[in-house]
């Protein structure tokens, strides 16, 4: 009787220990699965500057899908392969689909608007988007006034005069809002600030295998119109270095949050939630 006792007491002692080997396969397999849907069907995507404003405030969170355009080399969530030529199951972006794009030599993601394709002579000159010698279409749509947060600072020198009230007293950014219309018929607001650097570069022929990226907030953006050295992307853009397409926003923050879990709810921009991010594009 002792004797059986003594197993049974072993058995359950055997029956309680971790099994640390079959945990750590558990985690490792978690991690790959995540890891493989981020790389090869959708992942997060956080905006942290005010280049795609207004569609795109600092603090918004959305999903972007890495299926539509093939895949490449920087498809994994890590960027860690050299550039390779060519992609799997790939096509050319759409005109007026917001992307996510590494730079040539780099390892971050920007996220742009491709407003430029392959073949196509594309120049800007007073703040005027041409397209092979064509006015691209621009409505001026008045002002509109975003809500000063912790995320949204409207600096004189990125908006000058810009900052104000409103009517109850609140503190806004008024930025000039277009309109604007590629060939096709996408659509889609871009802010205006008035005459900057920005403003004009010469014609520049895309090449085969490009597309050119512009930021909605025309006067505050890096992209295709800049040299790597200023931080752009120089140039029209490999399509190996398009990374996927901005689909919708999952939440936005107005930076106001802090480690108290307390104040997290209150930090939630209102309204954003759920938002498309593809451009109005004509029914058929």
């Amino acid at each position: 009787m002792a004797e059986e006792l003594a197993l049974t007491a072993k058995a359950e002692a055997e029956g309680s220990r971790t099994d640390w080997w079959g945990e750590a396969k558990g985690i490792f397999w978690l991690v790959v699965a995540v890891l493989g849907f981020h790389s090869l069907i959708a992942k997060p995507f956080y905006i942290p500057s005010e280049s795609m404003m207004p569609t795109l405030l600092v603090g918004d969170r959305l999903v972007v899908t890495k299926y539509p355009y093939g895949y490449s080399y920087v498809t994994p969530t890590f960027h860690v392969l050299p550039f390779i030529k060519g992609r799997l199951f790939g096509s050319v972006p759409e005109r007026g689909d917001i992307v996510i794009v590494t730079p040539p030599e780099a390892r971050s993601d920007y996220i742009k608007r491709v407003v430029g394709l392959p073949g196509e002579l594309i120049e800007m000159h007073g703040g005027i988007l041409y397209i092979n010698g064509r006015q691209v279409k621009r409505e001026k749509l008045g002002i509109r006034a975003l809500k000063i947060d912790a995320n949204l600072t409207c600096p004189a020198d990125h908006y000058p005069g810009a900052l104000g009230r409103d009517a109850a007293g609140a503190l806004v950014c008024n930025v000039q809002i277009v309109r604007e219309t590629l060939p096709g018929g996408a659509s889609y607001d871009t802010i205006d600030v008035g005459m900057t650097s920005a403003d004009n570069f010469v014609p520049v022929r895309i090449p085969a295998g490009h597309v050119f990226l512009m930021g909605d907030n025309r006067d505050n953006s890096a992209d295709s119109r800049f040299s790597l050295a200023e931080e752009g992307l120089g140039g029209p853009v490999p399509v190996e270095n398009i990374g996927g397409r901005a689909e919708f926003l999952t939440f936005s923050l107005d930076g106001s949050a802090s480690w108290n879990p307390l104040s997290w709810a209150g930090s939630f921009r209102s309204g954003r939630a759920g938002s498309s991010l593809h451009p109005d594009r004509p029914t058929e």
